[in-house]
């Protein structure tokens, strides 16, 4: 058995997400999808002041949302 490859990039943050604010990642990623089209520090702002998410993990979250647009 192949051992399991770890996530790499802004999914390597995601069971931390996961672990300090309660929710799966897929809640975050509709959040996001919410503040309409805006830049990426702009949603990582929203995320920050409208959640309480750290900007490690926010920035995370919104490089993994852009980069499947």
């Amino acid at each position: 058995m192949a051992p399991v490859e770890k996530p790499k990039g802004p999914a390597s943050y995601f069971p931390s997400i996961e672990k300090k604010y309660g929710h799966p990642i897929e809640h975050w990623l509709q959040v996001i999808r919410t503040f309409g089209p805006l830049k990426h520090m702009e949603l990582v702002a929203k995320l920050k002041s409208d959640h309480g998410l750290g900007h490690g993990h926010a920035n995370a979250l919104v490089a993994y949302f852009l980069a499947k647009q």
